[in-house]
């Protein structure tokens, strides 16, 4: 629309010029928010503009305020730190710079902004917002814009997304750039694990955090750290005997390497810093340690964004452009959070305050209210931890007459964060008194293989034998398919013979099925009249009960750096498709996610199925898109399929039938990673989940510890499954799972909670939404 007396007049009806800019310390994932906001402004049918260098291209204005077509931001999702910049900007800290930066937005036309930084970068917005109307009235009053310039612009609407490696605001489980910080501080220990092992030495790893101890943490609770220093909850007073005697410990027992992670605001009771150098003296003069430390510095902050910072960034820069359009002049500046699974529009002054209290607690050493102010799931994380780093802690231990031998068994196929949750249960057992016992090889090798000699399948596991399966990937107890069905009455004579008090799987679809075999089998066999619990593992997140399953994230992170690769290639020779197919079984999750993160130009699931007229409408799509490529970068495209989504229409012939229509204009590729997307490193999301929910199904189990089989067979929730849904962590009754939330044919469950996230996948690509039908 042509500028009015040097202003654009305002966009008809309600839509918006919105700027988007990240400010503030960089964080992977920024760049997903930028382009998700970019392309869902303008498929809402408004304009978006970036802000180059934060808040200093605000005050600069000129050039630093672009406008953004939809081609500009494409490949965003795959690169690392923030492409429109970021800088300090002491200006905007004072009303004059403030000011400019109102005049620049009034003269762009943009009357929203969608911020993407930390708690400084949008107290700052918030600030801006309120000063907004005396602004435009100074502009005026000072002759630099007329009273017919601004009378467009009365209110200016502010959305925060955080994005932030420390994850330190209020509010929000996560933010964007977290877990990506906290792969490579997990990778980082990983390789120094390897080199420690072989000289037996000692590490301390200084990690980021100058007021949140959440890297910290995760990075313990993820690698299997003897000990770790946070800000919030610092340890007693004689911290230094306490540590020396976990770790001596430790050694006695057989553990050849030691880890210690430190944030860097980490302080003792009466705040005095606690450093590396101090912890390695320590190591090295009381235990006479060979003790290296390793700073990693910002090599946290670099590197691309990892599955799952993709997609929130993009989920909540989608959001974003929502709430800009919802908000009326008197709506109070929300903040994108996310809780569990589950995106909230939160108050941004009310998160930023409950920040600044964390700080102000610790300053005033009140640690237990600064642990308070942090989110529930810190607190889960930290007592987790704690109760899994050392077992010889006599005043968590429970009386004898509640002790339980738990079995512990992997069902179906293998998946990354299985073991880390098989250490963090017997950990949990060992600390409380119970005896786990590992079923190695599933139900077959229960039946099969209990009493072979010299070592059957059934066997009492120790600390010891667990604890280095923090990041191992597949299963090191075995798993497979096989289900009880196949010899019911000796699974449960196995299960009499070994006194077993209860169950805990570890698995997929299998292992759902297993538990309710079990469940149904208690009428005819008393020895099923025993608590039992699933934790899903699977990469195809299509267990019943729940809308995460362990393995998952690890999964999409393997193919996410799959297809960065094939995208590389498809680009560089700027005309070419790759039809990719990923595994998940006859759900659609791997598919769609992986296609949110990678930027898919379409995804074929199960669930919607594929027909000839959607082929069809999608190669005339990409004869359109590739006509109109004037030697774009990054012009290469992918179609993810899922393994089952057709009977008919394989991955290698819609290449094929791609490759036939394209006349020579393009080519076209498949791809198929298989396995690939099972195996690997699990990722620390999938590890700190698995330790979280692992220790979650274990106190769950205890609740039976004293009761009879008739009780407990009475008890729906004595077979049960848990699992996130929506923001909470809860368990599931298997009696109502199976009857009403499971398409069992399909192996899914029927109300799939990722079925809406294909649309954002079309409407990012600009594929139209007719292809829906």
């Amino acid at each position: 629309m042509a500028p009015v007396n040097g202003v654009p007049e305002p966009l008809s009806g309600k839509k918006r010029r919105i700027g988007v800019m990240t400010s503030g310390g960089d964080a992977p994932g920024m760049n997903g928010a930028v382009r998700a906001v970019v392309r869902m402004s303008i498929a809402k049918g408004c304009e978006a503009y970036g802000i180059y260098e934060g808040y200093e291209g605000l005050v600069q204005g000129g050039d630093l305020i672009k406008q953004m077509q939809w081609d500009d931001v494409r490949g965003w999702l795959s690169e690392g730190g923030t492409l429109i910049g970021t800088a300090r900007c002491k200006a905007f800290t004072q009303r004059p710079g403030r000011l400019q930066a109102a005049k620049n937005m009034v003269l762009k036309g943009i009357d929203a902004l969608v911020i993407c930084g930390g708690d400084g970068s949008l107290t700052g917005a918030d600030i801006f917002r309120a000063e907004w109307p005396g602004l435009i009235e100074e502009l005026v009053k000072k002759n630099e814009l007329t009273s017919e310039q601004v009378a467009p612009f009365k209110h200016l609407n502010i959305v925060g997304l955080v994005g932030s490696i420390d994850n330190d605001m209020s509010l929000t489980d996560a933010t964007i750039g977290a877990y990506s910080s906290l792969t490579r501080i997990c990778q980082a220990v990983d390789f120094i694990d390897a080199t420690a092992f072989s000289h037996s030495r000692a590490f301390v790893v200084e990690v980021m955090g100058r007021h949140c101890g959440w890297l910290a943490l995760m990075a313990g609770v993820s690698t299997g750290a003897d000990f770790v220093f946070i800000p919030e909850k610092p340890p007693g007073e004689n911290w230094e005997q306490d540590m020396c005697k976990i770790i001596s410990k430790h050694r006695k027992m057989g553990k050849r390497k030691t880890t210690v992670i430190v944030a860097e605001g980490a302080h003792d009771m009466h705040l005095n810093k606690i450093s590396p150098t101090k912890v390695k003296d320590l190591l090295t003069n009381e235990l006479g340690l060979d003790t290296r430390i390793t700073t990693l510095g910002h090599v946290q902050r670099g590197g691309t964004a990892c599955a799952y910072d993709r997609m929130l960034s993009t989920l909540q820069g989608v959001e974003a452009v929502e709430a800009v359009l919802d908000a009326g002049p008197a709506t109070p500046t929300p903040v994108i959070s996310i809780i569990e699974n589950k995106l909230a529009r939160q108050p941004l002054v009310e998160a930023v305050r409950l920040t600044h209290q964390v700080a102000e607690a610790i300053e005033s050493k009140d640690f237990e209210a600064a642990m308070g102010l942090r989110d529930a799931e810190f607190a889960e994380y930290h007592s987790a931890y704690m109760t899994t780093t050392a077992t010889d802690q006599p005043e968590l231990r429970l009386p004898e007459s509640k002790h339980m031998r738990i079995a512990i068994v992997h069902v179906g196929a293998p998946a990354g964060g299985m073991n880390a949750a098989t250490r963090a249960a017997v950990a949990y057992c060992l600390t409380r008194g119970h005896t786990p016992i590992a079923i190695n090889n599933g139900f077959p090798g229960l039946c099969r293989h209990h009493d072979d000699k010299p070592v059957g399948s059934v066997r009492d596991i120790s600390w010891l034998d667990v604890e280095g399966w923090i990041s191992k990937g597949g299963s090191e107890i075995g798993t497979n398919r096989g289900l009880p069905s196949e010899d019911m009455s000796k699974t449960a004579e196995c299960f009499e013979l070994y006194k077993i008090d209860a169950l805990f799987l570890v698995g997929g679809f299998e292992a759902f099925t297993a538990i309710s075999e079990l469940r149904k089998g208690r009428k005819e066999y008393p020895a099923f009249r025993i608590p039992m619990v699933v934790l899903p593992a699977t990469i195809s997140n299509n267990v019943p009960g729940t809308e995460y399953s362990i393995g998952s994230d690890t999964c999409l992170n393997a193919l996410i750096d799959y297809c960065d690769a094939i995208k590389q290639s498809a680009s560089a020779s700027r005309r070419r498709v790759f039809v990719v197919e990923t595994q998940g079984g006859r759900s659609g999750y791997v598919a769609t996610v992986a296609g949110l993160c990678i930027g898919a130009f379409a995804v074929y699931t199960p669930e919607e199925g594929i027909t000839i007229k959607m082929l069809a409408r999608d190669i005339d799509l990409l004869r359109e898109s590739f006509a109109k490529d004037k030697g774009q970068t990054r012009a290469g495209k992918l179609i993810l399929c899922n393994e089952h989504a057709s009977t008919t229409y394989t991955t290698e012939l819609i290449a094929n039938m791609i490759r036939e229509e394209a006349h020579g204009r393009f080519e076209s590729r498949f791809a198929v990673p298989g396995h690939v997307q099972q195996g690997g490193t699990p990722s620390p999301m999938d590890r700190v989940r698995a330790v979280r929910l692992a220790v979650k199904c274990i106190q769950h189990i205890e609740e039976y510890a004293e009761k009879g089989k008739e009780e407990i067979a009475e008890d729906s929730l004595s077979a049960a499954v848990i699992g996130i849904r929506g923001a909470k962590v809860v368990f599931s009754p298997m009696d109502t799972l199976e009857k009403e939330e499971t398409e069992w044919k399909a192996r899914r469950p029927k109300n799939e909670f990722w079925v809406g996230l294909k649309e954002v996948v079309d409407t990012l690509s600009g594929r139209p939404k007719a292809m829906a039908s």
